[in-house]
């Protein structure tokens, strides 16, 4: 009977510690959409995704052909401030581009 205790606390301490260990994270996406000229998604992943030129052009191109990509995994808080920092380079340089953040 003690035995069956001791295994019961040590399972709800494992289930806590885990829930606790990783925040729940958040994919960046990029939509397509038929204006906004594909160099400038080309600098926006390199800018604020730290993409190299190649890496840039490969998912603009994803992007393009399907709609949207995922540019990033991060936690809430750099996922929203990533969208923000996308979104607000758009509005200046007038460009439709979309960027939005979901559950992964």
């Amino acid at each position: 009977m003690m035995g069956d205790d001791g295994d019961d606390a040590t399972g709800v301490a494992t289930k806590t510690r885990a829930r606790t260990q990783r925040p729940p994270m958040y994919k960046v996406m990029l939509l397509n959409d038929d204006y906004t000229p594909m160099e400038f998604v080309v600098h926006v992943l390199e800018r604020f995704f730290a993409m190299n030129h190649a890496q840039a052009f490969e998912i603009m191109l994803t992007v393009h052909k399907k709609g949207l990509a995922v540019v990033g995994v991060f936690s809430y808080e750099i996922a929203e401030t990533k969208v923000a920092q996308v979104m607000d380079a758009a509005r200046r340089q007038q460009h439709p581009l979309q960027c939005t953040m979901e559950k992964e």
